[in-house]
C-alpha cells in the first residue's frame, strides 16, 4: 500500500465506492483536476489498478467495517480536502409484502450506516484543511417512492437526511456538505446487482432509453460541486437525463 509523500502538496480526495462506475468516473475526474486520490472499495485489484492508472493510492476498504475504516482513517493522515461518499447500492425490487430483510439491511448498512462511520472517522482530518468538503451521493430514489423500491428508496432517503442533518451540525465547522443525487444512469453494475445478475431484467431497465446518463456525467457534476470557491456550498445537485422527467415519467422509444 502507497500513500503520497508529506512533501506532495496536492489537494486530497477520498472517494468510497471507487471500483467501478460512478466511483471510479469519480476517482479519474478529481486526478484530473489534481487531487491526490485514495480509491477506496472491497475489491482490491479494481482499485489498485485504478490506482495505478491516475497515481492515486488504492486502500481495501469495507465501508460497513469500523475496523476497516478505521484503517481508511490512518493512512489518510491529518489533512483531507474531499470526501465523497460513494458507496452505495441497490438489492432487489420487490414490494414491501415480499422484501427480503437481509436484503434491506444490506442497503441500510451501506447506504448509511456505511456513510456515518466513513463521516466520522475523517471529519477531523477535514476540519484541519480549513475548507474541507463532503460529497454525499444520494439518487433521485431519496426523494420520491416508487413501487418495487422501498428499501432502496428508504436506504436513500436516509443518505439524504444525514446530509441534511450533517450541514446543521457543522454549521459553523470549515467544512461544506453537499449531495449529488442522480436519476437514471446506466454503469456496468449498479442494474445487475439489484437483480442478482439477471441481465434480461437489468437491460430492461433503460430499455428504450436513447441516452441515459453515463458514470462520467456524474463525476463531471460532483468534481464541479467538490471544487467550487471555500465560501460557495452546493446543497444539493439533482441530475437526470433528458429522458427522465420524474421517476416514473421515461421517454422510451421502440
Amino acid at each position: 500500500m502507497t500513500s503520497h509523500t508529506e512533501s506532495d502538496t496536492r489537494r486530497t480526495a477520498v472517494v468510497t465506492g471507487a471500483s467501478s462506475g460512478i466511483g471510479a468516473a469519480t476517482a479519474r475526474a478529481l486526478a484530473e483536476q489534481g487531487f491526490h486520490v485514495y480509491c477506496a472499495a472491497r475489491r482490491t485489484e479494481r482499485v489498485t489498478a485504478l490506482a495505478e492508472e491516475i497515481g492515486g493510492t488504492p486502500l481495501t476498504v469495507d465501508v460497513t467495517s469500523e475496523e476497516s475504516v478505521a484503517a481508511l482513517a490512518e493512512v489518510v493522515g491529518e489533512r483531507l480536502d474531499v470526501l465523497v461518499n460513494n458507496a452505495g447500492g441497490a438489492f432487489g425490487s420487490a414490494p414491501v409484502a415480499e422484501a427480503d430483510a437481509e436484503q434491506w439491511r444490506s442497503m441500510y448498512e451501506v447506504n448509511v450506516i456505511g456513510l456515518m462511520l466513513v463521516t466520522r472517522a475523517l471529519l477531523p482530518a477535514l476540519k484541519t484543511s480549513g475548507a474541507g468538503v463532503i460529497c454525499n451521493v444520494g439518487s433521485t430514489a431519496g426523494r420520491i417512492a416508487y413501487e418495487g423500491g422501498a428499501g432502496y428508496t428508504a436506504a436513500k432517503h436516509g443518505t439524504q437526511v444525514v446530509t441534511e442533518t450533517l450541514r446543521l451540525e457543522l454549521f459553523d465547522q470549515p467544512v461544506r456538505v453537499c449531495e449529488v443525487a442522480p436519476g437514471m444512469v446506466r454503469t456496468d453494475e449498479f442494474a445487475l446487482v439489484r437483480f442478482d445478475g439477471d441481465r434480461e431484467k437489468a437491460d430492461a431497465v433503460y430499455a428504450g432509453v436513447r441516452e441515459p446518463l453515463v458514470a462520467e456525467d456524474v463525476a463531471d457534476a460532483i468534481a464541479w460541486v467538490v471544487t467550487r470557491p471555500p465560501h460557495v456550498n452546493i446543497d444539493e445537485l439533482v441530475i437526470r437525463p433528458r429522458a427522465q422527467a420524474a421517476q416514473h415519467k421515461v421517454h422510451r422509444q421502440p
